[in-house]
């Protein structure tokens, strides 16, 4: 137990930080837009320079974590975040922001690939499932924090003062996890680094990896963009509401998401033993989410704080496809390929943040009005979304070749 508190809460806490820091501008956002006159695409790109980052430590990340360790790579990268958070908080123009939310990007950019790095040190590989499913719970608190709690800190205090209180919270969480989590080697000598890179080829050049990379890219990248930007927007341009009740819609949404985070580390082991593989799990769950993107983007339906909890609810099945894709590479690969799966996630969560931000702003220069252009930019999401679900389900089940 002992253990278990040193090794899992300061991850738990930084990760939890790492969730907040994504998903703050959602409500942020329009404080932003009136402050410093910035259009649709700009607030994108602003948002979005978290997750370019992020996608480009990954690959070398994998490497680090293999090289130099979980507590080292982890408690280093987040003095960089502090450093973003505190530049952020005094930036004044887009391009200071821009790299500031960058810099951040890339000091949380260990948060859970460091995490699980750890565990696979320490604890037993039937303990994983769960341990996945509590540290994904501490990210979902950190979603949680952005929301509704965020917004009544921001009646009391401004956008500035908050990020420098987060500063100082990111420093204490990295020194917390430098002193707490204990060393333990892998054993093993660490790899060269034309093997490492060998393996980051390997895995790039498989056919069972580009089965989910798609999904990575479209659907969980998407759901990313929207949930930590443009589901308040909408909330607010369609359907007319206030900020403070976008922001409680989006805390809904976070806490379904929490629930279902936490049912996959509990239950995902008990199914696959009844007979319900992990992945029909997460084809079904993001068949579902498909189909509440659909009915928010259509307006089908007038409950849209239900629509917002059932679309967080299925979207979170996409999860699973990380071990998924580790699945198909030998135990020594897996790291990289988890880390390459992330890579894609984070690449498609930038290119959805900043292009449905710049589509708005095309359609609304086009004359159309702030809500029919948010109304067809996430039609035109969806229809991405639906080309990835279509490729993995056409890519599917097939006998195994032999390993040989």
């Amino acid at each position: 137990a002992m253990l278990w508190l040193r090794l899992f809460l300061p991850f738990a806490g930084a990760y939890f930080l790492s969730y907040l820091y994504r998903t703050a501008n959602a409500v942020i956002g329009p404080v932003l837009t009136s402050e410093l006159a910035l259009g649709a695409g700009s607030l994108g790109l602003l948002t979005s320079a978290y997750f370019l980052s992020f996608a480009a430590a990954q690959l070398p990340l994998g490497m680090l974590l293999d090289r130099f360790g979980a507590r080292r790579v982890e408690s280093g990268l987040l003095l960089i975040a502090a450093a973003g958070a505190a530049t952020f908080a005094l930036g004044t123009s887009i391009g200071e922001l821009a790299i500031a939310r960058g810099l951040i990007g890339l000091g949380v950019s260990a948060c859970l690939m460091a995490a699980f790095k750890a565990f696979s040190l320490w604890f037993p590989l039937e303990r994983q499932a769960s341990l996945t499913g509590w540290i994904m719970t501490s990210g979902g608190l950190g979603a949680l924090a952005a929301t509704a709690p965020l917004e009544a800190a921001l009646q009391h205090a401004g956008w500035r003062e908050i990020f420098l209180v987060l500063a100082a919270m990111t420093l204490a969480v990295a020194i917390w996890l430098f002193v707490s989590v204990p060393e333990r080697a892998s054993g093993a000598d660490p790899e060269p680094l034309a093997v490492q890179w060998a393996g980051v080829r390997e895995v790039f050049g498989s056919r069972h990896f580009w089965r989910y990379a798609p999904l990575g890219l479209a659907m969980t990248g998407g759901f990313l963009a929207v949930q930590s930007l443009w589901s308040v927007s909408w909330l607010m341009q369609v359907n007319g509401h206030t900020r403070a009740i976008a922001a409680e819609h989006l805390a809904a949404m976070s806490v379904a998401m929490l629930v279902a985070y936490i049912l996959i580390g509990l239950l995902a082991t008990g199914l696959a033993r009844r007979g319900l593989a992990p992945v029909t799990l997460m084809a079904t769950g993001l068949g579902l989410s498909l189909l509440m993107l659909a009915l928010i983007a259509s307006e089908a339906w007038s409950q849209t704080g239900m629509l917002w909890v059932a679309y967080g609810t299925f979207s979170s099945f996409g999860t699973l496809a990380f071990s998924l894709t580790a699945a198909g590479f030998p135990v020594a690969l897996s790291g990289r390929a988890t880390t390459a799966f992330n890579l894609m996630v984070f690449v498609g969560a930038f290119a959805a943040q900043w292009g449905l931000g710049l589509l708005i702003d095309l359609l609304q220069a086009q004359g159309q009005t702030a809500a029919a252009a948010h109304r067809h930019t996430f039609l035109t999401l969806l229809a991405v979304q639906l080309l990835a679900y279509a490729w993995f389900l056409v890519g599917g089940p097939r006998r195994r070749p032999a390993p040989g």
